[in-house]
């Protein structure tokens, strides 16, 4: 009987696999290093959120001390200047608009510590040419009082504040008391750390 006869060894020849020979030949093992490449990757993802929100954390730990450390001192020191000018305007407005006859150099004296400038000189020469006499002569007495105060402008050093004044007025011709109603703008500069008015216009 011939190989060809033989049906078993054909089956035999087809069922065996052909098997290269490995001595010499290197081993892919490039997916093993993908799978584990992979296997790493998965365990980092979430060191990525944690690390967004500490430095969200932070950022918004830096932006409330600028706030706070910044922004809101920076606020405080116009917010107390602002207030500083205000005092100012008000004390310097009722020193300007109040007098008695019998005290008038003291009043007016008063009045210039609160002033500077070219309205100085103004107010000194205006109290001992017109007012001083008249107030003598008249027994002018007027007290005034601000009922409000804002400031319109304000500057390092210079402001603008908008004084509302009452005030009340008697004479040796007048002696019931006659009241009035009024608005100054009054401007002010700093000199050596002080606001002092260099400029007082009724509006």
């Amino acid at each position: 009987m011939s190989d060809d006869d033989n049906p078993e060894q054909e089956h035999d020849d087809e069922a065996a696999p052909e098997v290269e020979p490995t001595s010499g030949v290197d081993v892919d093992t490039s997916a093993d290093k993908s799978e584990a490449s992979a296997r790493r990757s998965v365990r980092a993802i979430p060191l990525i959120p944690v690390l967004l929100v500490l430095a969200l954390l932070a950022a918004g730990g830096l932006t409330a001390w600028l706030y706070f450390a910044q922004y809101r001192s920076d606020e405080a020191i116009d917010a107390a200047a602002a207030q500083s000018a205000i005092n100012a305007a008000r004390d310097g407005t009722v020193a300007l608009l109040s007098y008695k006859p019998d005290t008038l150099d003291q009043d007016f004296a008063a009045a210039k510590s609160h002033l500077t400038g070219d309205f100085l000189n103004y107010y000194d020469t205006f109290t001992k040419q017109i007012v001083t006499p008249a107030a003598r002569d008249k027994a002018v007495t007027t007290a005034a009082q601000v009922v409000g105060a804002a400031p319109t402008e304000l500057h390092p050093k210079s402001a603008v504040v908008l004084v509302f004044v009452n005030q009340v007025t008697t004479s040796k011709e007048r002696p019931d008391p006659s009241a009035a109603a009024s608005s100054v703008l009054v401007s002010l500069t700093k000199v050596q750390d002080t606001w002092l008015i260099n400029k007082f216009d009724p509006v």
